[in-house]
């Protein structure tokens, strides 16, 4: 198999929204709304970065391959800048909606476990698909992933459920969290010259592919939620291509300053 510079784009891409989603939901960790769920966070939190670490191992291979650069993956989780960064722009995302006020609002739990579906539940359809890659690392990896991110999906649908057909104020979160964060997954199904190659040399599909399956999975949840999709807007996010929301700072901020401040350290 030959490694070009889109194969290891591509591994990066998967890996950076897998921690960056796993950095925000361990924001929860102390302060879930529940003991269980305080609990359930921060596994799948430590699901999500377990994830990346594998990803970023795999990701200084495929470079070292390419460049004879050796890298670890705290080189790409702590001394990467914004810009070198190809998550998705939902991943980077704070636990609160548009109309919160100020940077320093309550989390609002609703947004996690709906941006929590919305993402795992393509996960689920894309590490599948994966795990018959012609990378054998990567179908390894992905044969892994599917395991953890199946319970991610049962746990954020059936919270879904919980909130949308609760109480009106429940409901009424569900739906302002799915109208906020449903216009970001334009992105997930966004095809580029890195997928392309990706999916012509069979290391992945394109994720436009799945599209139709994550929708029915999405409408069908969304229905027994009692919940209302958004209408589609046209703008796609740019996340995966290095530019990002103005949240994405203060996330890289808090997760990668004790690495700068000690490069090199161990414990």
């Amino acid at each position: 198999m030959d490694i070009t510079p889109q194969h290891l784009s591509y591994v990066l891409r998967l890996a950076d929204t897998a921690l960056i989603l796993g950095q925000r939901n361990a924001e929860w960790c102390g302060h879930g709304p529940i003991l269980e769920e305080d609990i359930a966070l921060a596994n799948m939190s430590l699901d999500l970065i377990g994830q990346a670490r594998l990803l970023y191992t795999h990701a200084a291979t495929l470079e070292h391959a390419l460049t004879g650069a050796s890298k670890s993956e705290d080189d790409y989780a702590y001394f990467r800048t914004e810009r070198e960064f190809a998550n998705y722009t939902l991943a980077e995302l704070p636990h609160y909606g548009p109309l919160a006020g100020t940077a320093h609002a309550d989390k609002d739990y609703a947004v996690t476990i709906v941006r929590n579906f919305l993402y795992s539940t393509l996960m689920a359809h894309l590490w599948t698909a994966l795990s018959a890659s012609t990378d054998a690392q990567l179908a390894a990896i992905a044969a892994k992933s599917i395991k953890e991110t199946r319970y991610h999906v049962h746990h954020a649908g059936e919270w879904l459920i919980r909130l949308g057909d609760g109480t009106e104020e429940s409901h009424r979160r569900a739906q302002d969290a799915l109208d906020y964060l449903m216009p970001y997954t334009r992105e997930f199904f966004s095809v580029d010259a890195v997928e392309e190659a990706i999916a012509a040399a069979g290391i992945g599909p394109l994720t436009a592919d799945l599209q139709a399956a994550w929708e029915e999975d999405v409408r069908a949840a969304l229905s027994e939620a009692t919940l209302t999709p958004p209408e589609p807007v046209k703008h796609i996010t740019t996340g995966k291509h290095g530019e990002h929301s103005e949240h994405m700072g203060y996330v890289l901020a808090e997760m990668q300053s004790l690495a700068r401040q000690h490069p090199g350290a161990s414990w």
